[in-house]
């Protein structure tokens, strides 16, 4: 393609653009629209997923070591056996004054008196990586040497990740609809415009004029009309999300809820936002003057 015709036809898609200036207004806004819902799912969904990894890091696993093992050295020296077991983040050592200390401290010390720290066991406190594999991983700390016995909260586990999962499912479901929703309204607007041209796209098509001369055009329009609205709709969802966190910060629930900071997920949100724009538009307007090329 020539740099004369190619400069024609980036003029024809900027002309477009002016001609129909209500319906490229209302395709930027729809486009827009749209991203700002999918992209205030994503946010949630990344929001909730680090809220359940800070669960998860306070879903502690004991391992109790035999009572045969009375030396806090010996009882210590388990730590680098269990770091070798798959899916274990951390172990911390734990001993039997220890572990009495911290009972101690949560009653009332007169009830207590004589109690001996014999009666405690040396113990692990343990993090996971995943804590979707926690049976497997307690099973395999109950069959090293030394460990007779670890406590795990198995079925908060398992909600945590059931709830992970449900979360991760809907928000891929509604992204992929919103997707297709503002595709085929993007395309029916695109469709609009080209309503009005069907007659100059006959009376080209019975000239000669080939097929990717005459969809150019539409398709620069909407290549621009999608990074337009994808452009806005990361703007309108960076200003909602920086209210809200300030909301949240401002008021008691932030002492509970803290939100992912904004500049962490800047990047990436502006890529897949123009990305999305750019592929709605650029289908869109492919989609929207196919019907009118067969002539």
């Amino acid at each position: 393609m020539s740099i004369s015709r190619g400069s024609y036809l980036i003029r024809e898609g900027f002309r477009s653009i002016r001609t129909h200036g209500f319906m490229s207004f209302a395709s930027v806004t729809i486009i827009t629209a749209c991203l700002i819902i999918m992209g205030s799912i994503v946010l949630l969904s990344l929001n909730i997923d680090a809220l359940i990894k800070d669960l998860e890091q306070e879903n502690e696993v004991v391992a109790f070591v035999d009572e045969s093992i009375a030396s806090d050295e010996d009882a210590a020296a388990l730590r680098g056996e269990i770091m070798a077991v798959d899916n274990i983040m951390s172990a911390d050592f734990v001993s039997r004054t220890e572990a009495m200390n911290s009972f101690m401290s949560k009653y009332d010390d007169r009830l207590m008196e004589g109690l001996d720290e014999s009666v405690f066991r040396h113990r692990f406190v343990i993090h996971l990586v995943d804590i979707s594999d926690m049976a497997e991983t307690r099973t395999a700390l109950e069959s090293l040497p030394g460990i007779v016995k670890v406590n795990a909260h198995i079925e908060y586990a398992d909600r945590f990740v059931h709830v992970r999962n449900i979360v991760s499912v809907v928000s891929l479901i509604l992204t992929v609809i919103l997707t297709f929703v503002s595709f085929f309204i993007m395309s029916n607007t695109i469709k609009l415009t080209t309503y009005g041209r069907r007659e100059e796209i006959a009376i080209m098509k019975m000239v000669g004029a080939t097929n990717a001369f005459i969809r150019t055009p539409f398709v620069i329009e909407g290549l621009i009309l999608g990074i337009l609205g994808g452009v806005f709709g990361f703007l309108a969802v960076w200003g909602i999300y920086s209210v809200l966190n300030s909301s949240i910060m401002d008021s008691l629930t932030g002492s509970f809820v803290t939100l992912i900071p904004f500049r962490r997920i800047m990047l990436p949100l502006l890529i897949s936002y123009v990305g999305v724009g750019i592929l709605i538009g650029v289908f869109g307007g492919m989609n929207a003057i196919r019907n009118y090329l067969k002539v």
